[in-house]
């Protein structure tokens, strides 16, 4: 891995100058360290792409990746793929993401959904937290893990209770089997405090479940650094793994030998290729696999993922909140203070790589937004949603969507 780009400028990002007129903003531009990795991604002429957080561009490369494994590899060895290499590829990878969110080798795996992971890992830290009685969530939380956690607790004759997020770790107690919550709220971008959790947590012995989806590839985790118990994310936001691209699942590894997946399927089995009659799993971190590996996805997905070798998250998450800071600079330079309707952090060491608005014509202004090509997200009733992916754009790009933003606002006052 090389150096981290930008070291010494502020954690790789410029400074953000007190003056915001469109020279000053191109000189930051002008000395971005990441700037050089725009051209590796594919981004349609004429758009700013503010919504890295909801789905990343592809690599430029996953095109010709993708051909050239459908006629070599797939066209040309057949099932043979299978026995030279195709097999490692979910553990692979999973290495990969594993340096990204601070967890050590061997500790993660590609597989599954985002959803199917959640579950698995909530069923292996109930059963590991046996004779206990509550599970607690963030009532903020993304609906889907709230119904699958509901659902997991259910199973397990447990109480789900939600909580805000304020209140989570002041809520632990000894009858707390499982903490689970997302390390960056999908709506406000506001990043939870993962060691002070998960510290609470380990004190009374509860097991912590983090979903790393809207933080792997553009913040800081430090995983096994916080001490947290199992760990679950998506591939296609900031990790540019493509729509539906397969997620990960992440256990600490002195877990591993007693931690168990509901979903016992052939690929974690301890021989797959036995087709035994009983189920053995598999050692370490492969008996959290399940069916076979959807080896397209994975192509796809390694693409991204090898960009993400030449880089420092630290680097990137600079950047991705000096956009942020700037997209929130420009709009009140042209509007003035937006008051309630921000809520996101101001402190870019409280929000992660997005900026969320509330705004009661959200859905209106988004659409038009996209007319303008400004493409951003919404949320209902009233969330505009802005992502930051610090791999793809320019600082002058932030800075000409926030005005275009303003002037539509202006025009909805």
């Amino acid at each position: 891995m090389m150096d981290a780009p930008g070291a010494g400028m502020e954690g790789g990002a410029p400074a953000l100058p007190t003056g915001l007129d469109e020279e000053a903003v191109r000189a930051m531009d002008a000395a971005d360290p990441l700037a050089g990795f725009r051209n590796r991604f594919v981004i349609p002429d004429g758009v700013i792409y503010l919504d890295g957080n909801s789905l990343g561009p592809p690599a430029a490369g996953t095109a010709e990746r993708l051909a050239a494994f459908v006629r070599a590899e797939w066209g040309g060895r057949l099932i043979r793929g299978w026995y030279e290499g195709w097999m490692a590829l979910p553990e692979r990878l999973g290495d990969a993401i594993g340096r990204l969110i601070g967890a050590p080798p061997g500790a993660t795996i590609v597989a599954d959904s985002t959803s199917v992971n959640l579950y698995k890992a909530a069923r292996a830290a109930l059963e590991l937290a046996a004779g206990r009685c509550r599970v607690l969530i963030d009532e903020a939380d993304f609906p889907t893990d709230r119904y699958i956690l509901a659902a997991a607790a259910a199973e397990a004759g447990m109480k789900l209770e939600a909580v805000p997020a304020a209140r989570l770790a002041a809520a632990i107690d000894e009858d707390t089997a499982l903490v689970a919550f997302s390390h960056v709220d999908y709506r406000t971008a506001e990043v939870r405090d993962l060691k002070a959790l998960t510290a609470a947590a380990r004190a009374v012995g509860a097991r912590v479940l983090v979903d790393l989806s809207h933080s792997v590839g553009v913040l800081p985790v430090e995983l096994a650094a916080s001490g947290a118990d199992l760990a679950v994310g998506c591939g296609y936001k900031f990790l540019n793994g493509g729509p539906g691209a397969p997620a990960f699942i992440s256990v600490r590894p002195d877990l591993l030998a007693a931690a168990r997946s509901p979903i016992p399927g052939w690929m974690a089995h301890r021989d797959p290729f036995a087709f035994a009659p009983g189920f053995v799993p598999a050692a370490g971190i492969r008996r959290f696999a399940c069916g076979t590996p959807p080896v397209l996805g994975l192509q796809a997905l390694s693409v991204a993922l090898e960009i993400f070798t030449e880089l420092d998250v630290a680097a990137l998450a600079a950047k991705a909140r000096r956009l942020g800071s700037l997209f929130l600079a420009t709009l009140e330079a042209r509007r003035g203070p937006l008051g309630g309707a921000l809520l996101s952090p101001r402190d870019e060491a409280r929000r992660g790589a997005q900026v969320s608005l509330r705004h009661a014509e959200a859905r209106r202004l988004m659409e038009e937004l996209a007319a303008r090509g400004v493409i951003g997200d919404f949320r209902p009733p009233d969330v505009m949603r802005f992502g930051f992916s610090p791999l793809i754009l320019t600082y002058d790009e932030v800075r000409r969507g926030a005005e275009i933003l303003a002037d539509l606002l202006a025009a909805h006052r």
